[in-house]
């Protein structure tokens, strides 16, 4: 073998290595819900997002209407910290929980759809976002009591997500948030029809327990137990087996915690019958639900999951901690999911956070 043959043949090896290298070590998508003042943002390290999503815009009439003149700063605030991260993508969401009463009426017109769509185009323009996250809770399953929902919902979902691609064009971002029970997994999506034209689904693997659970539980598990079936692995499996590609999948992580009074002292305080309490920020709980204050710290290692149980209070708080976003982040390599995103900013550390314990595996680098 000549040198040249030699040289190239080495070239060749190195370039193959070093492809393969990279399609192993695609970063993963850091994507932060925003439902809080203005001012605040500059306390968070814009730098460790992709995506921070604006939450939330709601329908007035057939439009997409923004409330008020706070939330028209904050649109603003984070369009203008590109500055600080120039490959940040700013995205507008749409409804949230309570906020979609008439979505399941509006689009279920096609001429309304397309008003909406127009509408929306505009603000894109206006504003110079990136983007819209639907979160419609939920498209032909029950969601906030009241809320009208019908089966047809899955088809006029798909073709609202259609319509907006075809007006925001291949580039914006274009995405949807879904819950993770089995009703929304089975029946709330033309899964197959609606994940070849969005970028992306952001997968609500949070609120597994709460109001109406008369039991403890995790709220935010990564692998199913027992006790709990649903989990963000039993979300993401369901999509892998339908044949959507692990590149469009984005797994939740949440910046609160839930508590749980009346829980007997048994089993830690976990799966046992008792009364759900209220929610709290992360950020509250790191600073006054600690051992000094009565709690012991457990850790499911089936879910991945961390707890809080006060034996004298009878308190039980399900949570996400620094090692259990490690924990989904990880998973989200290993599986080579698009990335990991989180319910709400507004809820961590301004320092030493679940945002920094995200980035310290996704891209230690930053």
């Amino acid at each position: 073998m000549t040198f040249k043959i030699k040289s190239s043949f080495i070239i060749l090896i190195l370039c193959l290595f070093f492809y393969k290298g990279y399609s192993q070590a695609d970063p993963v998508k850091v994507i932060a819900y925003y439902a809080g003042n203005p001012a605040t943002l500059d306390s968070f390290d814009i730098k460790k997002m992709d995506e921070i999503i604006f939450s939330f815009g709601r329908l007035q009439g057939n439009k997409f209407h923004i409330r008020n003149a706070r939330d028209t700063t904050t649109i603003q605030k984070m369009v203008a910290l590109k500055s600080v991260n120039p490959s940040l993508k700013v995205v507008l969401s749409l409804g949230g929980w309570g906020g979609c009463e008439t979505c399941s009426d509006v689009f279920s017109s096609r001429k309304n759809t397309k008003e909406f769509v127009t509408g929306f185009k505009k603000v894109t323009n206006y504003f110079q976002t990136d983007g819209i996250d639907l979160d419609w809770e939920y498209p032909a399953v029950s969601g906030f009591p009241g809320h009208k929902y019908a089966p047809e919902d899955r088809q006029h979902f798909t073709r609202l997500v259609k319509l907006l691609r075809r007006s925001l064009g291949k580039n914006a971002e274009v995405s949807f948030a879904a819950g993770v029970s089995k009703r929304v997994m089975e029946t709330g999506m033309e899964w197959k029809k609606v994940m070849k034209i969005a970028d992306r689904v952001n997968l609500m693997a949070y609120d597994l327990a709460g109001q109406g659970t008369p039991n403890s539980a995790h709220h935010t598990l990564l692998y199913s137990t027992p006790m709990q079936p649903v989990s963000t692995d039993y979300a993401v499996q369901y999509l892998l087996n339908l044949g959507i590609p692990s590149s469009k999948i984005v797994i939740g992580a949440a910046f609160y915690g839930k508590i749980w009074e009346n829980v007997p002292d048994t089993s830690n305080g976990l799966y046992q019958p008792a009364k759900f309490k209220s929610t709290i920020h992360y950020k509250k709980l790191v600073s006054d639900f600690t051992a000094s204050t009565g709690f012991n710290y457990y850790w499911d290692d089936v879910a991945k999951a961390p707890y809080l149980y006060n034996p004298i209070q009878k308190l039980f708080v399900t949570y996400d901690d620094k090692r259990s976003v490690q924990t989904k982040t990880q998973y989200v390599i290993d599986k080579k999911l698009s990335g990991i995103m989180f319910w709400q900013l507004m809820g961590d550390t301004f320092k030493d956070g679940l945002l920094d314990a995200i980035n310290a595996v996704s891209n230690p680098a930053k």
